[in-house]
């Protein structure tokens, strides 16, 4: 069953966030949890099927829990971010300054459980703030646990963001955040604020990702089709159970009450003691099913295409996929490249918004305005087929560059150092020349390349 999904949380920008409001948004974002804790629920295995009324002791009731939900997400994540976002700026000192925070936040990692969660709710979040050290801290945030209040105008602006949880008093504690502060709250003897303190990032910390528009995990669509599978896969295995226990047909046999129950617990039929002209009909013989083993295997398979198709994500565990060729397989890759293509725009907005906070902050090395040159390359993180893409530049020889011909090849990282290389190995070009191109290259990541 799933739930209404989660929509803007929106008030006007002249509006004050009192204690009475405040408490009206939290009581609405537990209703949007019940939404988002379905499909936390769907992720790690707990799914409507083992809620199910069980049925007769004697009867089979296989529960069988078929996770393409994780398949989906974890697949997918591997595919988009598999391979570590670069973040990249043309000015050196910008670029060492942005690769000193991410090596400091582990951003890499951060980035990956982020994703994760956008592909699971449909968004995530992401915190600023400024540790015991005064340096700039980035942590990833559960749905479950925060939300953004917007303006009403057409921009869609962050006024609040609050995140909150129930301490070990059971009471709700948090913190509202501001575009300059901090406030912490409490229901403690009715919801209150306490005292805040600034925090000096020049915008509200606190940054929504979203998987798309809709705000659609990767897996939503295709809910339903994934808990009709394990009902169909389930009933299948029960049917098997049926075949390995069939009931005994006893006709005409004399068996008393205690013999009978026995023989009920154990698939046992028995039909009353026959008259002596109808004796010759005694029987004992074991009963069969009808089988319906065609029509359930039609129905998993066209519900497991259903899944895979709707999703939009490969099932890379298929017996023919890794027998086909290079074209073959972009085309069956296709729909996950353009919802990965989808997914980076609304991921890099996220981390504009990231940078353009951590540059406000006095507490990182860069101008204010550096963050509107920060450029990010997302790399698929494609199976290769390291032979046709030597194949393929080979034969470009004479038609494109050499650089356009080293791009196809995927061990190549920059065609435009990789040209230098081989220039220097021929001689064309001093070698301490290059080496000190090289040295001044800006690219970084968030691990030391």
């Amino acid at each position: 069953m799933l739930y209404p999904r989660q929509e803007y949380y929106i008030m006007p920008q002249e509006a004050e966030l009192t204690a009475e409001k405040l408490g009206e948004w939290l009581r609405r974002h537990q209703r949007d949890c019940e939404r988002m804790q379905y499909l936390k629920d769907l992720y790690e295995g707990r799914h409507p099927i083992q809620l199910q009324p069980k049925k007769e002791p004697w009867k089979p009731d296989n529960r069988i829990i078929c996770n393409h939900a994780k398949y989906i997400v974890d697949r997918f994540n591997g595919f988009f971010l598999g391979i570590p976002v670069k973040t990249m700026h043309p000015d050196e000192a910008v670029s060492a300054e942005l690769e000193e925070i991410q090596k400091y936040n582990d951003q890499d990692d951060n980035n990956a459980e982020l994703s994760k969660y956008c592909s699971i709710y449909g968004s995530g979040f992401e915190l600023l703030y400024t540790d015991e050290d005064a340096r700039i801290r980035i942590t990833y945030l559960s749905p479950l646990e925060c939300f953004l209040i917007y303006d009403d105008s057409v921009a869609r602006k962050s006024l609040y963001g609050v995140r909150y949880y129930k301490n070990t008093d059971g009471e709700t504690v948090g913190s509202v955040f501001t575009a300059s502060e901090v406030i912490p709250f409490s229901d403690k003897d009715g919801l209150h604020f306490g005292t805040p303190e600034p925090h000096y990032f020049g915008g509200v910390p606190l940054i929504e990702y979203i998987e798309n528009e809709e705000r659609q995990g990767a897996f939503e669509q295709v809910e339903s089709a994934i808990t009709g599978y394990e009902k169909a896969i389930s009933e299948k295995a029960n049917d098997v159970d049926y075949f390995a226990d069939a009931y005994l047909l006893m006709l005409g046999v004399n068996v008393d009450k205690d013999d009978l129950h026995f023989m009920h617990s154990n698939r046992i039929i028995h039909v009353g003691e026959l008259d002596a002209e109808e004796l010759n009909a005694v029987r004992v013989q074991f009963l069969q099913r009808p089988s319906a083993d065609t029509t359930q295997e039609n129905l998993l398979n066209r519900l497991e295409d259903q899944i895979y198709t709707q999703s939009m994500v490969a099932n890379i565990s298929d017996e023919d996929f890794g027998g086909s060729s290079g074209t073959a397989l972009a085309y069956k890759l296709q729909p996950m490249r353009d919802l990965a293509a989808g997914k980076a725009r609304k991921f890099s907005s996220g981390m504009n918004r990231r940078w353009q906070l951590v540059a406000a902050s006095p507490a990182s090395r860069m101008p204010a305005d550096a963050w509107k040159a920060i450029t990010y390359r997302f790399t698929e993180n494609l199976p290769k087929n390291l032979l046709e893409e030597v194949q393929a530049a080979a034969q470009m020889a004479g038609i494109t560059s050499r650089e356009t011909q080293l791009s196809v090849i995927s061990a190549v990282d920059d065609p435009q150092t990789e040209l230098q290389k081989i220039e220097a190995e021929n001689g064309t070009i001093p070698e301490d020349s290059y080496k000190a191109e090289r040295s001044a290259g800006t690219e970084v990541t968030a691990d030391a390349e």
